[in-house]
């Protein structure tokens, strides 16, 4: 088979299919008449079997339980049997239970394509859930059984929360393992050596997404001896046309292929690739190299034979509008009445500890780059903005971080840990200089060595938490601040927002970054 490479060159490029175990080794190629045989490998690697039979596990545990403790809170200890039946609702239940476990199945709710990441495993508990319930309802009206209205409504909403609960317990599991350098998927990329040293990066970042890097394929380029990426610590090699896919999915031992860029295999090249993969339990997958762009701005579109993503505007515009404000200054009503106790003993607590106000007034700059005055609780001795420039800040970017700070006293630490110390800007989002969900409040400092891009995080308000501090927060480089605060504005919505706020609390608690 032969993939003609007419964007870089008229040569043509072969890719063997994989031999079998059974046949020739793999240096020999079939005369040009034999149909070259396609070995059927194992679909799901170890850890895809393993974890499935996990989530398998405890869906059925969950789901046993949520029918068991429903008929103990509804009938206590002494078997009920529904009218018409002659069945008591402990056999109904592990009916109801199993008929409800085979619904997750069709939804295919532990394929392993959505298992462990993303929404969509959560959408298809849900979906399964309410359509089993609801053929449940179907059936015992049609079949004229009386069964308790109130064991029904115990039973979906606990084992629904059980399920989802469940499958996050496990999710966490599986990405602390991951962090440990295990049950990930080892990836070819097929393409350039810059997107795939941008995908190395990502994996290295972000090691829960299940997947590393282990070699590129170039199979336009000649293969240059001892060429690699640098990965600190592990060997990943770059290959050639003297490379058959063959030879390069051996070498990375890959379990996923990622193609960044189809100009390498030509205009068929895609499509060959799929036949030659579609026996050998490798996955394939095309990158657009769209990044930091939300799933709901994506479309997919068919113009004649070809396929197209249409990437909608940037969103930010929604988040100047009414509904945001509205959103805004509710919550941070509610926020300073209930947390009204904290406040107080917070600002008590800085008074009596140290000499100076109570709050601190920074300037920042806001929307549209009209500065404000933001307040916080003083976590620093008295006048620690003069004695800045004598300390070496931790960070290479714009922004100053330092770890130990001198400048900091025993309480300002204590606040600044659970991010205490931020709560008086809720004042600052009732004035309207700023929002409970934004990008990050800069100095004029830091704009002024903004560059265009880097400026439209000025076109929506700042925020008193965003993406920043629920991903790492004082941690994060300075190149990792702008992306998600520019991710943000992009992709604003307001459930976003809500998704945020949430994420929020478990960052605060565990006071990751907080420095």
């Amino acid at each position: 088979m032969t993939i003609q490479d007419v964007g870089r060159t008229t040569r043509s490029i072969h890719v063997e299919p994989l031999p079998s175990a059974r046949t020739a080794p793999r240096t020999a190629r079939p005369a040009p008449s034999e149909t070259p045989p396609i070995p059927h490998r194992q679909r799901r690697t170890p850890w895809h079997r393993s974890y499935r039979h996990a989530v398998l596990t405890v869906d059925a545990l969950v789901l046993l339980a949520s029918v068991v403790l429903a008929e103990f809170i509804r009938f206590g200890l002494e078997p009920v049997t529904p009218t018409g039946t002659s069945l008591t609702y402990t056999a109904l239940g592990v009916f109801i239970a199993a008929g409800w476990w085979a619904m997750l199945q069709l939804y295919r709710s532990t394929d392993e394509r959505i298992l462990g990441h993303g929404p969509d495993e959560y959408r298809k508990v849900v979906q399964a859930s309410v359509m089993g319930f609801g053929l449940l309802a179907i059936v015992t009206l049609l079949a004229k059984q009386d069964l308790s209205r109130g064991y029904l409504a115990i039973a979906f909403p606990v084992g629904l929360l059980g399920l989802l609960f469940g499958r996050k317990i496990l999710r966490v599991w599986l990405a602390r393992r991951r962090w440990r350098g295990a049950m990930s998927t080892n990836v070819l990329v097929i393409g350039g050596t810059r997107s795939a040293e941008s995908i190395e990066r990502y994996f290295g970042r972000h090691p829960e997404a299940g997947f590393r890097l282990t070699g590129v394929w170039v199979p336009d380029e000649p293969e240059s001896l001892n060429r690699w990426l640098d990965v600190p610590g592990r060997f990943v090699p770059v290959l050639g046309n003297t490379r058959s896919l063959n030879d390069a999915l051996t070498l990375a031992d890959a379990g996923a292929v990622f193609v960044t860029d189809t100009e390498h295999l030509g205009p068929n090249g895609l499509k060959d690739l799929t036949w030659n993969l579609q026996a050998t339990g490798v996955d394939l997958m095309v990158s657009p190299n769209v990044v930091d762009v939300a799933t709901p701005r994506i479309t997919l579109r068919n113009v004649g034979a070809m396929l197209f993503l249409h990437l909608e505007k940037p969103q930010y515009e929604g988040a100047t509008r009414w509904g945001k404000v509205v959103f805004d200054r509710t919550f941070a009503t509610l926020a300073l009445l209930l947390l009204s106790p904290v406040l107080l003993a917070a600002a008590l607590a800085v008074k009596l500890t140290s000499s100076g106000p109570v709050l601190y007034r920074s300037e920042r700059i806001g929307v549209g780059g009209v500065p404000f005055e933001m307040l916080k609780f003083r976590s620093m001795v008295d006048g620690a903005d003069t004695v800045k420039a004598d300390l070496q800040s931790d960070s290479e970017g714009v922004l100053f971080k330092m770890k130990d700070d001198p400048r900091v006293t025993k309480v300002g630490a204590l606040l600044r840990r659970y991010s205490i110390d931020e709560l008086p800007q809720l004042i600052n989002v009732l004035r309207g200089d700023m929002s409970i969900v934004g990008p990050r409040p800069p100095l004029r400092s830091e704009v002024e060595l903004y560059d265009e891009g880097v400026g439209r995080r000025l076109l929506v308000k700042q925020g008193i938490t965003g993406l920043w501090q629920v991903s790492g927060r004082s941690d994060l480089t300075w190149d990792d601040t702008v992306r998600l605060d520019l991710d943000y504005v992009e992709n604003w919505s307001l459930l976003r927002d809500a998704q945020i706020i949430w994420r929020t609390v478990s960052a605060v608690v565990r006071s990751d970054g907080a420095y």
